[in-house]
């Protein structure tokens, strides 16, 4: 473990990553809609152009199709297009290319040809948004065969990941959630790589295990410390990878605790939660003590008032109140 380490955001983590993987490879470059703009991407991209120039962050119209369709062919000819989406509620725009295209190239070539894409799809939600652009649409990208699916919730997953999916050989789809941005961890300043399909345990416990996603892992974190306080030892999991899922760390943890919270960003119905929670009952429904319980999103588009948003976004306050439903 390296002794160089940080405090960084998460939207810093991402920005040392991608300077690092521009600094030792030429032929990665970033293309997308708003990709000079604070106001579209954050501070991810703070200082990349005056680095790197135009010919390596380029700003385009407002064509997701075109977009994503010049990045897989910039990949067919060697290149690694790190594709920037600013919200992903418009990647509907770029389906034909990302199920059509890009997810089958390697199959469809018989293995000869590769297409190294990162699709980078950020989630903007809360903050009055509304439906048009709060989506959070990873369980549909996650069904499509042929890309892997990445949703790190912290600074240091944030880069490993990221670094990870640049130097990867396939397609892989890296989301990343606004909400996030804020939050700070110790984050190696060396080159480093967080493993693409496995799960991390972020706390240890024997009476719950909780499965979390994106930024409802911070939350369950903190549920967890309250939850200590009364006895409570529940097992927060980060899966890190949505496709392929790490359901082998999922399952020991399950046998270990007898219950299972699932706790999703998207919606609940035909979403990951569903996924994760019929793997659990193939695979070790023998050990379950309590049926299983998942918080999601309910099947309705995001409100834009506050007050209803307050309702509508899962918290910490949510994974406590199943916790101690599931004990008594």
């Amino acid at each position: 473990m390296s002794t160089h380490k940080r405090i960084l955001r998460y939207d810093q983590a991402i920005t040392e990553a991608t300077f690092e993987c521009m600094e030792r490879d030429p032929n990665v470059f970033i293309i997308g809609q708003g990709v000079k703009s604070p106001w579209y991407v954050g501070s991810t991209t703070k200082g990349i152009q005056d680095k790197f120039g135009v010919t390596r962050l380029i700003d385009t119209p407002v064509s997701e199709n075109a977009i994503l369709g010049t990045g897989i062919g910039a990949s067919l000819i060697g290149l690694r297009p790190i594709i920037v989406f600013p919200r992903m509620d418009f990647m509907m725009y770029a389906m034909e290319q990302l199920a059509d295209e890009l997810n089958n190239i390697h199959y469809m070539f018989g293995g000869a040809m590769t297409a190294p894409v990162v699709v980078r799809s950020i989630i903007n939600r809360g903050g009055e948004q509304a439906a048009q652009h709060s989506q959070a649409l990873h369980a549909f990208f996650a069904h499509l065969p042929g890309i892997k699916v990445v949703m790190p919730a912290s600074a240091y997953d944030a880069k490993g990941l990221l670094v990870a999916a640049i130097e990867d050989e396939n397609p892989v789809m890296y989301i990343d959630d606004r909400w996030l941005y804020d939050i700070s961890d110790s984050v190696p300043k060396e080159h480093y790589t967080v493993p693409i399909g496995k799960a991390r345990i972020r706390t240890k416990g024997n009476d719950i295990t909780v499965v979390a996603v994106s930024y409802l892992v911070p939350e369950a974190i903190h549920a967890s410390e309250i939850l200590a306080k009364d006895g409570i030892n529940i097992e927060v999991i980060d899966p890190r990878t949505i496709k392929p899922l790490d359901t082998k760390t999922i399952i020991c943890s399950v046998k270990k605790t007898g219950r299972l919270i699932i706790a999703d960003v998207g919606w609940k119905d035909f979403g990951i939660s569903g996924e994760i929670s019929s793997q659990v009952h193939e695979m070790a429904f023998k050990y379950l003590k309590t049926p299983i319980v998942r918080i999601a999103l309910p099947n309705t588009p995001a409100p834009m008032s506050k007050t209803l948003e307050n309702k509508y976004y899962p918290r910490y306050t949510d994974i406590i109140n199943a916790a101690r439903a599931l004990l008594t």
